[in-house]
């Protein structure tokens, strides 16, 4: 399919992250726009508020008339977290469309731009938006493609004038096997999605496929201590091709030095907090000077950078409460999210809200969950969102309580959570998953802002 000709564009689980962004981008291009999900969101409401149609019953009879009969002029994209039974899916298989996953899109997309690719089990979020708001707000400018809300310009997906593009790169699926980046950025090879991997080597050498992608005369960026051979390395804390050194906190911000052979970027302000964001943003500033940015830029654009949405986010912070929402939902990026705020925050009594999500990463992790969790001073803990899985039998989020050492421990409804939000009014709060969690976030907000 040549990208030129697209006119309609129907989006099978518009209401996704990665999905809605390439709904924003059709739509960008003036192509008509339609899309199914499940349930709306505040995400589906903006994007039926810029022009696209939404409908959220999987009624094969509201697919609109212009989208009925097959052409070469539509395009079906969908995602692999809508059922296979879908009534809506199975229309379009049925008419004869060539069904395309947003990863394939994406690789289309980027096709014949200069791409930066940013992959790993956890930090590519962060690391992509990084990369794009230092280019934009540098004046280098780009298009990106990302995996979260970009609060800068509340926006998962940007737009450029020139031909460089930003992308997430997900390994879920071997989805980022679609891409052939310039840049390639990977920051974390973690055990993950071992319901589609099956064990750690077999995703250890999809990131290794994904890294000898790149592009002929192009660049691999990686934490140090991947198993990758060549490229850049980063680090902060070894020795590495690009480091961040004097690392520190001074009235409730992070600071640090980039140094990467003869450059030297001093006292660097991050807009964000967090060590693990110290360490996205090192790759990320070695990707943008990469092409052409040059240092001064650098600072002042992480110094401006406000993060994305849900990740490390700061939804109160007063005198008497700290309240932080984080996407988090591997042990590693709790023990990041857990270890930063006690950081910033040492002398108050931690708080922690978390809901597991998906029956095997539990079942996979779940050792490593206790132990990450052990950090905090109490725990209340939510039931397994299943997500896409079927529940499986004895996985339940009492297996990570039984194995904590933490005294203070409770497995807690939604609403028993809120009430006691309320009723204890912790003066640092963390909420943590990748679930539904976020819809407490507005009324614990509205709790702990009441006087």
């Amino acid at each position: 399919m040549e990208l030129r000709n697209i006119q309609r564009v129907y989006l099978i689980g518009i209401g996704g992250i990665g999905m809605s962004g390439l709904a924003r981008y059709f739509c960008h291009l003036g192509c008509i726009v339609c899309g199914y999900d499940k349930t709306p969101t505040d995400l589906t409401d903006e994007l039926r508020h810029e022009g696209i149609q939404i409908v959220f019953e999987d009624n094969c009879e509201l697919v609109p008339k212009s989208f009925r009969d097959l052409d070469d002029n539509t395009l079906v994209i969908y995602t692999p977290a809508i059922p296979k039974d879908s009534l809506i899916l199975d229309f379009f298989q049925r008419k004869g469309f060539v069904m395309w996953k947003r990863s394939q899109v994406l690789g289309l997309i980027s096709q014949g731009k200069f791409t930066i690719g940013v992959a790993g089990t956890h930090g590519k979020t962060t690391t992509s938006c990084m990369v794009a708001h230092i280019l934009k707000h540098s004046g280098t400018d780009c298009s990106a493609f990302l995996g979260g809300i970009a609060s800068n310009y509340q926006k998962n997906v940007l737009f450029g004038n020139n031909d460089i593009v930003v992308v997430e790169a997900d390994e879920y699926d071997r989805s980022f096997l679609t891409l052939h980046p310039d840049i390639a950025i990977v920051t974390s090879m973690d055990a993950d999605h071992l319901d589609i991997y099956g064990d750690h080597s077999s995703l250890t050498e999809s990131f290794k496929l994904y890294a000898s992608q790149i592009k002929p005369g192009g660049q691999l960026i990686h934490r140090k201590g991947l198993p990758l051979d060549n490229g850049f390395t980063y680090s902060i804390t070894d020795d590495a091709d690009a480091v961040a050194k004097n690392i520190r906190v001074d009235d409730g911000n992070f600071y640090f030095d980039f140094i990467s052979g003869d450059v030297n970027i001093s006292n660097i302000k991050m807009g964000i907090a967090g060590l693990h964001n110290i360490e996205n943003a090192v790759a990320a500033i070695k990707a943008a000077m990469l092409v052409g940015v040059t240092p001064d830029a650098v600072k002042a654009a992480l110094e401006a950078f406000r993060g994305v949405k849900r990740r490390f986010e700061y939804i109160v912070k007063t005198a008497e409460h700290v309240y932080v929402d984080d996407y988090a939902h591997h042990p590693e990026e709790l023990r990041a999210a857990i270890s930063s705020i006690k950081r910033l925050y040492p002398n108050r009594k931690l708080t922690v809200i978390f809901q597991p999500h998906l029956y095997t990463r539990t079942r996979d992790f779940v050792d490593g969950f206790a132990e990450v969790l052990d950090m905090s001073d109490e725990l209340l803990l939510l039931d397994i969102y299943p997500a896409r899985e079927l529940p499986i039998e004895g996985v339940t989020s009492a297996m990570i309580l039984d194995r904590m050492h933490l005294q203070n421990k409770q497995i807690i409804g939604k609403q028993e959570a809120i009430d006691k939000i309320a009723a204890d009014r912790p003066e640092l709060l963390l909420t943590v998953g990748a679930g539904d969690i976020d819809n407490l976030v507005h009324p614990i907000k509205a709790i702990l802002e009441h006087v």
